[in-house]
């Protein structure tokens, strides 16, 4: 298995030149339907050996801005409070070192306090969901900590814009309906030429914090998570919009979270490796780096 990302020489990946630091939280406590989300960042850094650097997009080898591969957050025992207050440290010191932080989960509970790190500062943030749930239960299994209620925790600091959703309870049907929160719902996308402009659109700000939860995708394309769901995007859905997304607005931080990795099948693990390095190369791109 490599040790850095993508395999990258120590010229490619040492911290101090590095423009993008990857964090690996292997964290997982709360999924509450098929478990295994903590195997994903070994999972994705092994596949990532795997993508061929040169992208023929931008035309660039994206690995050329450097990108180094932090060791993983460890995780603590006891109250979930504690492992999130240390992913929250770990990207406070990325995004203070004036890299681009790149969370691998893990469940999405890691998103809030990566979100409130960078929040610090970037007052000024919306943060862009990519997921088939809308997550904004405000208690799940006892905890309001759960990866089911990471856009509800998420809300609490910044705005949000959620695309790709399509399962969601009534309680959360409500709250997007009465507060009008700017959902994207994957039944409108399919055959709207304009979504991508209208995602763009409903973000007020110009700094983006990216959430990614794989089940964004198709569950045809992306069957390797815990909650998988069909009638979702679709590979260049998804790459469209990352691409429009870093050049309208500037991308302060990514994460990609709830990858359930499953022994014999590497087709999943390859793909969040490679649509990892896509992002990073758009927003490379958006820089000419």
């Amino acid at each position: 298995m490599p040790d850095t990302y993508f395999d990258l020489p120590p010229e490619l990946s040492r911290y101090g030149s590095a423009r993008v630091a990857v964090l690996p939280v292997p964290f997982e406590r709360t999924t509450s339907y098929v478990k295994g989300t903590g195997r994903a960042p070994a999972a994705i850094l092994k596949a990532s050996a795997q993508v061929e650097l040169y992208d023929e997009e931008t035309g660039k080898e994206t690995c050329e801005v450097g990108i180094a591969t932090l060791p993983p957050v460890r995780l603590e025992k006891g109250p979930i409070e504690k492992t999130l207050s240390r992913v929250e440290d770990a990207v406070g010191r990325i995004v203070s070192d004036g890299k681009l932080p790149v969370m691998l989960g893990g469940e999405h509970s890691i998103t809030p306090p990566a979100v409130k790190a960078v929040a610090k500062a970037k007052p000024d943030l919306t943060v862009l969901q990519f997921d088939a749930h809308a997550d904004l239960r405000e208690e799940y299994d006892g905890t309001k900590w759960s990866h089911a209620c990471a856009m509800a925790r998420v809300l609490e600091i910044c705005p949000a814009v959620q695309v790709g959703i399509r399962n969601l309870s009534a309680p959360e049907a409500g709250r997007v309906a009465g507060e009008k929160l700017p959902v994207f719902f994957a039944h409108n996308i399919r055959g709207n030429d304009g979504w991508i402009a209208d995602v763009l659109a409903s973000i007020k700000t110009k700094d983006v914090y990216i959430t990614f939860d794989v089940d964004a995708f198709d569950s045809s394309v992306m069957p390797d998570t815990g909650t998988p769901e069909p009638g979702g995007l679709l590979w260049y859905d998804v790459t469209r919009i990352l691409a429009a997304v870093a050049r309208e607005k500037n991308v302060v931080a990514m994460d990609f979270v709830e990858l359930l990795p499953q022994k014999g099948h590497h087709a999943s693990d390859f793909m969040v490796a490679k649509l990892i390095y896509k992002a990073i190369g758009y927003w490379a791109a958006s820089r000419n780096l």
